[in-house]
């Protein structure tokens, strides 16, 4: 079962894709920073993909993004937002995917099994 790790400082986007994402049979810890995000990862090495919010207070997803690649280069992420304009900057990051945020999580469901088939 892949281990998913969900950076959002939303607490009920939180819990809505932890709740989704368990039902199609992914293990998902949550948490709102990017520092409990590195701390996470750091006490868990097994987790597979780490989604996160782009725009969060003190450290956004592009720096956490940035310092999960300089520790945990094999590591994939995705990048989630509700600012579609974002992704025409997309490939300059350091990111494996990018999702824009809605309530039917079938698009991140999808991406989280296209990344685990190419790891």
């Amino acid at each position: 079962m892949a281990k998913i790790l969900i950076v959002d400082d939303e607490e009920n986007i939180r819990m809505l894709m932890k709740e989704e994402l368990e039902e199609a049979g992914f293990e998902v810890l949550t948490v709102a920073n990017a520092k409990s995000a590195l701390e996470k990862l750091s006490s868990e090495p097994d987790i597979d993909i780490v989604c996160t919010d782009i725009e969060m207070p003190d450290v956004n997803g592009l720096a956490l993004a940035s310092e999960i690649r300089k520790k945990y280069p094999n590591k994939k992420i995705i990048f989630l937002t509700a600012y579609s304009h974002y992704k025409s900057e997309m490939a300059s990051w350091a990111g494996d995917a990018y999702v824009v945020k809605s309530m039917d999580l079938t698009e991140i469901k999808d991406t989280i099994e296209n990344l685990l088939k190419i790891q």
